[in-house]
């Protein structure tokens, strides 16, 4: 059965993109069917994936809005071999357009059930609030994974998402689950990292992931250079870091299937 995950988060910069990106890659790389769909009109996942978003002739915005098919606008991926559903500005118009088509808020659901049974995983990258586009994604996803960083701040938007994701969970999607907590930049010498981790393992338990994802100067390269940092520097913190969460994932999955 195909795994839809939803990388959410409402704050910007907490790792979000770089997560669906190299957890794509990662889980590419243990031989898995793997689709990345880019719901971020920056499309950031999608360039980050190598792929130009200024020259894609369809986009998941046309597919979305019923003006390409999905074997239209779908990419493969230059050197990681995942297929990318590709994102780029013209995504902006369908938070309009989408309010005027029936069912506006089940789209990408309908689209991702025609062909979910090419992939293992489908990995949905949400833009950073809470819209139609995130709408679409929760609706579509059997589960989260939200990337945090572990300050203080983090925690409150932590909050308003968790409660977004019970919404959706009563109104729209009833199998929808946070699949897990993940931290990113994590550096453990700082006290209110370690208290934050605290905090949520006392609130979340076993759904906050193990794989902690560090600060890493490689990380942080390869978007530049159109690469998942499994591709750019295998042996880096954050490549290992990354193999290690697909890894904590399909062991999850194995023991929810006993």
């Amino acid at each position: 059965m195909t795994k839809i995950i939803a990388i959410a988060n409402q704050k910007g910069g907490v790792g979000k993109t770089t997560t669906s990106v190299n957890l794509a890659a990662s889980l590419q790389a243990t031989r898995r069917r793997v689709l990345l769909v880019d719901m971020d009109p920056q499309g950031n996942a999608t360039m980050g994936s190598g792929i130009d978003k200024a020259d894609l002739e369809y986009s998941v915005y046309d597919v979305l809005i019923g003006e390409a098919s999905f074997d239209q606008a779908v990419a493969k991926t230059p050197e990681s071999g995942f297929d990318m559903l590709p994102a780029n500005g013209d995504l902006v118009a369908a938070e309009i357009e989408l309010l005027e088509i029936d069912q506006r808020e089940s789209r990408l659901k309908t689209l991702l059930a025609e062909v979910s049974e090419r992939y293992d995983f489908i990995v949905i990258d949400c833009p950073p609030s809470l819209n139609m586009l995130t709408l679409n994604a929760l609706v579509a996803a059997q589960g989260v994974i939200i990337p945090m960083q572990c300050e203080y701040y983090a925690l409150e938007g932590l909050s308003a998402l968790v409660d977004t994701i019970s919404a959706v969970c009563e109104t729209h999607n009833p199998e929808l689950r946070i699949e897990g907590i993940l931290r990113t930049m994590y550096d453990p010498r700082n006290k209110l990292t370690t208290e934050v981790s605290g905090q949520l393992y006392d609130h979340f338990g076993d759904r906050v992931y193990r794989t902690v994802v560090p600060r890493n100067v490689r990380l942080a390269e390869a978007p530049s250079y159109g690469l998942p940092v499994l591709q750019y520097d295998r042996q880096s913190r954050g490549a290992i870091a990354y193999l290690a969460l697909a890894g904590e994932m399909l062991r999850r999955q194995e023991q929810a299937a006993v």
